[in-house]
Parts: structure tokens; sequence; C-alpha cells
């Protein structure tokens, strides 16, 4: 039977922590017309969810990823999508649990079902369309509660032996990694410089360049190298070292890379960029040391360089994973695991950034 009210973890405006309030008398959320009521077993964390929380997205913001509140944002342009967001909202976008109601329309044969969730949400007559998309726990509520909904056409069953919390470590940083991996073209034969290595979307670049036949470079702090070894990447490389040209042909055997894959921005940006072989690809999916970079435009054109920005994704993409898990092609890497009483606990440890792979909170 499904409860009137239920546990959830509600955010209530911009701002630091106390802004997420937990409730234990939420409504239950009904599935409308063409959607399914799933109850979560887990639900990954991300950084979409710090930053969204703590306006980071606002272009008033220039400063790295604190977790914290900031002085100045501006109220127009505070979340991915460079809009409002309405409060209150339940956030939480990597969603796996068990279908439990449908709406009309909906195949009844999905009750009982185990699904992860496809977090796009999409103008599904024209689901290209870039400009219509919103994202699940951001536009929509997400799964830091005990029940969640969604679009039938957002859900995916996946058979396989992971547990509910390892699945949920795949859908937002698997395919955020993806999105940038196909955006670069990266393919047999390139060598693949990561930053940010040990978090979510960075051990998910190292497994699926590697599945691609790349040469992956993976950079992280030297206290998660044991850890990061198991992805087998071909190389270690401290999170930033003085000269990475050098630390790169004494580890590889070449100063050069065709790719580099970024998800960390910041200071360390042009040093990144002075590496990329000529005719290289640069693409990004985040900015988690600082969103403003410097460029040497000469670089740039001289160079014949790429830069590819990767956000939305094609439909197909979380299908892809889904056969890529199945086959056993990418493993999770799950760090952690938090009750969703726990999620203040669980957000202090994802922003410590001491963990390797994803954080995850069950209800």
């Amino acid at each position: 039977m499904i409860p009137e009210t239920m546990k959830a973890y509600v955010l209530m405006g911009h701002g630091d922590l106390d802004a997420l309030e937990y409730k234990t008398d939420w409504p239950t959320p009904k599935p409308d017309a063409g959607e399914v009521l799933i109850k979560v077993a887990a639900c990954g964390m991300n950084n979409t969810d710090i930053n969204t929380r703590s306006g980071w997205y606002s272009k008033a913001v220039d400063k790295a990823t604190t977790g914290g509140a900031y002085e100045t944002i501006s109220e127009e342009d505070p979340a991915w999508g460079g809009s409002p967001i309405v409060f209150p909202r339940i956030q939480g976008a990597d969603v796996c649990g068990y279908v439990v109601a449908v709406g009309t329309g909906v195949d009844n044969t999905l009750i009982g079902q185990r699904v992860i969730t496809d977090n796009w949400l999409r103008n599904w007559d024209d689901p290209l369309n870039k400009d219509t998309t919103g994202y699940y726990g951001s536009e929509c509520d997400g799964g830091y509660a005990e029940y969640t909904k969604t679009d039938a056409r957002n859900v995916k069953t996946v058979n396989s032996t992971l547990s509910d919390a390892e699945l949920a470590t795949f859908s937002c940083s698997y395919s955020t990694a993806e999105g940038m991996l196909s955006r670069a073209n990266v393919g047999k034969g390139d060598r693949v410089l990561i930053t940010g290595a040990s978090g979510g979307v960075g051990s998910a670049l190292i497994q699926l360049a590697k599945r691609r036949g790349a040469y992956v470079i993976a950079m992280a702090s030297e206290a998660k190298h044991e850890k990061i070894s198991h992805l087998q990447p071909d190389a270690i490389l401290p999170r930033g070292p003085e000269n990475l040209a050098k630390a790169l042909k004494k580890a590889t055997g070449s100063e050069k890379v065709s790719v580099v894959a970024d998800i960390v921005g910041g200071d360390y940006f042009g040093s990144l960029i002075d590496v990329l072989e000529r005719g290289g690809r640069y693409t990004c999916s985040g900015a988690i040391a600082g969103p403003i970079v410097s460029l040497d435009l000469r670089t740039f054109y001289l160079n014949d360089l790429t830069f590819s920005g990767s956000t939305v994704i094609p439909p197909h993409v979380i299908d892809d994973l889904v056969g890529y898990i199945e086959r056993g092609e990418i493993k999770p890497m799950l760090a952690a695991t938090y009750t969703l009483a726990d999620l203040h606990d669980a957000q202090r440890a994802f922003i410590a950034k001491e963990h390797t792979g994803n954080i995850v909170v069950c209800p």
C-alpha cells in the first residue's frame, strides 16, 4: 500500500546546508498520465545537487564550488539552465528503485520492475531540442525521498546483479562522461587526459574512454591513486603537476595528448590546453576549481584546436549505458552510502572530496 505522506529532504531555497530541510510528512507524489511512481531504493549524489543549492551556476559567481552559500547570486540564473527553479524542490537525479504504480496510458507490466532514471526531461515530440530540456531533481522533484515520479519514457529497466546503491551511481556521472567523449569523438588511438579522475564523472571517463580503445591518463591527488589504479588507466599523474608536459613525458613517453576531458577548470586550464597536440580536442562538463579561466587565443587557433562543451545528451546515451552495465563493460565506483536522514552528512563528505567514486543516499 502506498502511503499518503513520505520522508523527503526538501530544498527550500538557495543557500547553505540549512536550506535543505528534512520532512517526515511530505505528500507522496501521484503519477499523472504517462508517468510512473517509483519507490526509491537509492539515489546518487552529484555536483548538480550542490551547485544548484548554493546557486553556483549564477554568472554572478566566479569562485570555485565550495558547497556553501555565496554572498551574491543572481536570482535570474541560479540553475544549470540559466533560469530560476521553483521552490520547494526535492533534489536528487540518480534514482534506482522499483515501479509501484503507473498513470493512465502506461504499461502495467512496469509495476515491480527495478529501474534507473534517464535524467533529461525532454519534449518527446522533439527530443533532440536542447532548448526544451529540463533536469530531474532541478526542474521537477527528484529522488531524495521515499517515493518519486517521472515520465515512463525516463525509466530504464536493468538486468543486473549489482545492488541498488551500485546502480544509483551510473545515470548522471556516466551519461555526462559518455556525452563528453562523444562530443570529442574519442576513439581508438586517442590519448585522453582526464582531470578530477577520482570523482564520479572522472572515474566514469576512465572506464568509458578505455572502452573506446583510448590510451587513458588520469589526474588525481596521490592519496587516491591506488583506488584509481583498479580502473586500469594507462598512466596516473598527480592532480596538478607544476610542469605538466614534463610529467606526461616521464609517465607516458610523450608531452602531448589528443584529448583533454576536463571537469575541473580553474587556474590549471592553461596547462591543459598547452599539452594538446595540433588538432587536439578539449571537452568540458564541469568547473569545480573555478569557472573563469584564461586562454591564449594564439594557442587555440594556431594549433587548430577544437573545444566542446557537453551538457544535454541524446536520448540513446542512457540506453547505451544500460547495455554497457548489463554486459559488464563498466563497473560502479561506490564510495559510501548514507541514509536519507543523514543527507547533510552525505553532502559534507561529497564537498570534502576525500572519496573516490560516487556517494549514494538510501531512504
